[in-house]
């Protein structure tokens, strides 16, 4: 079984909620972006690839947190590391999946 993490913070905190995750870390899990933290994708895969995080099953972000998001900020972004955008009920779909035997969330 798997852990899917949500990871809810800024950018100011985002390597701290990456330190968090890695200390629970299993192989397969996966990461959930909640709100702004999309904005982030490319700080995190940084952060993860300087971390003891690997084999990283999944990197899912809802499509409504894209979509608050300015065009301007979006066409920055290198979204290819995203395995799924998500609706809601493809969220809710996802976190009670039997695939993840826990939902943690990290809110900084």
């Amino acid at each position: 079984m798997a852990t899917l993490y949500q990871l809810h913070t800024p950018m100011d905190q985002l390597k701290h909620g990456v330190n968090e995750i890695a200390r629970l870390w299993r192989h397969g899990d996966s990461i959930l972006l909640l709100g702004s933290t999309i904005a982030y994708i490319d700080w995190l895969m940084a952060y993860l690839a300087d971390s003891d995080i690997q084999q990283v099953a999944g990197i899912y972000a809802l499509d409504q947190d894209l979509n608050q998001l300015a065009d301007s900020a979006v066409g920055y972004l290198n979204l290819t590391s995203i395995t799924k955008l998500l609706t809601d009920q493809d969220w809710v779909q996802l976190t009670q999946s039997a695939d993840f035997d826990k939902v943690i969330t990290i809110a900084l």
